[in-house]
């Protein structure tokens, strides 16, 4: 039992690191190949995880081929770009100006609910208030309203707006975040500037935010109650 822990410990931190290299990416951002790589890991790893006489490598190597694999296709596909369609496909527009391109609809085999489906969640309920809708390489829609329809900008009705910075969580649950502070351009000795002068400590902090400009938000531990 103990050896079947350590094996699936050692996996597990092993894909964590493979899964690392391959780059940040939500699972409905993926491309296929992305997709097809993530899912052949989890069943290759699988192996040795349930068969304690298959040898630890058995699941490592064709992990860390898959991995190698993946890396070479990405690097090659950022340098050709027929190399990146074939991979990957190219995006296509199934509504234009209104009208639902049926002929794509029925080569991408995407139905009508689901694209509804997916437009009803960028809160888009009628097809009419649509310029371009496009079916991305991932699967994800992107969607142009038409111009009557869309958000005024704020260059477009001629107002001033505030130039907001990146805020950041600079305090979590009494612990600095030195990441947070350069995301945000702050240092320590900001933060020491403004606890001092909110008469707080650090162990006092459950979540600080703060932004380039110094504004920022703290917001207490909750005091235990006495029994």
């Amino acid at each position: 039992m103990l050896i079947s822990i350590l094996r699936t410990l050692v996996l597990y931190i092993f894909i964590i690191i493979a899964i690392r290299l391959m780059g940040k990416r939500q699972i409905s951002d993926m491309q296929p190949s992305e997709l097809v790589v993530t899912m052949v890991i989890s069943d290759i790893a699988s192996i040795p995880m349930e068969n304690t006489s298959q040898p630890l490598l058995s699941g490592v190597v064709p992990v860390l081929v898959l991995v190698t694999l993946e890396i070479t296709a990405s690097v090659i596909m950022m340098k050709s770009r027929k190399f990146h369609r074939l991979i990957c496909g190219n995006p296509v527009v199934v509504i234009k100006d209104g009208e639902l391109l049926q002929g794509q609809m029925k080569r991408l085999r995407l139905t009508t609910e689901d694209l509804f489906a997916q437009l009803r969640q960028q809160d888009i309920f009628s097809i009419d208030d649509v310029q371009y809708c496009v079916v991305e390489t991932n699967g994800s829609v992107s969607v142009l309203e038409k111009p009557e329809k869309r958000q005024p900008t704020v260059e477009q009705l001629g107002v001033k707006a505030d130039n907001n910075k990146l805020e950041a969580v600079v305090i979590s649950e009494g612990e600095v975040l030195s990441s947070s502070l350069e995301q945000c351009e702050q240092s320590r000795k900001t933060i020491a500037n403004i606890l001092k002068k909110n008469n707080k400590r650090v162990s006092d902090i459950f979540i600080m935010t703060l932004d380039k400009n110094g504004n920022y938000k703290i917001i207490e531990r909750e005091k235990e109650s006495k029994k």
